[in-house]
């Protein structure tokens, strides 16, 4: 629950937290080897920065979802249980969290791909 986080919300504000999870299921689900999912919802690329520009994401954003990530992994029936899995799980997530962080710096307009506009009836 991150009631006492807004600042971490707010960078979610253009979506539904289950629009949320749901993108970042098509996601993984299709960047590790599934189906293409994301592709199906969002198009051809994945723009990951792009998709993230428009948003106040800094270390310290990347660094939180990483937690929560790794907390999703603990609670997870069979990572939890696999610790090579769980690593390397924790290694993407922290690479990619910060990854867009750095890549923003270097983003042009026309490069943006995300949402551009809060809309302020979405309620997590």
């Amino acid at each position: 629950d991150d009631t006492e986080h807004q600042w971490f919300l707010n960078i979610f504000s253009s979506s539904t937290k289950r629009e949320a999870i749901d993108n970042q299921f098509r996601f993984f689900v299709q960047t590790f080897g599934g189906p293409s999912l994301y592709r199906e919802k969002k198009g051809k690329y994945t723009r990951l920065v792009g998709r993230h520009a428009n948003y106040n994401i800094g270390a310290g954003a990347a660094e939180h979802w990483v937690q929560h990530m790794k907390e999703a992994l603990k609670t997870h029936s069979k990572l939890s249980k696999d610790e090579e899995a769980r690593i390397a799980l924790e290694r993407y997530f922290s690479y990619t969290a910060h990854y867009i962080v750095a890549a923003s710096q270097f983003m042009r307009p026309d490069q943006l791909s995300g949402g551009t506009k809060t809309d302020e009836g979405r309620v997590w």
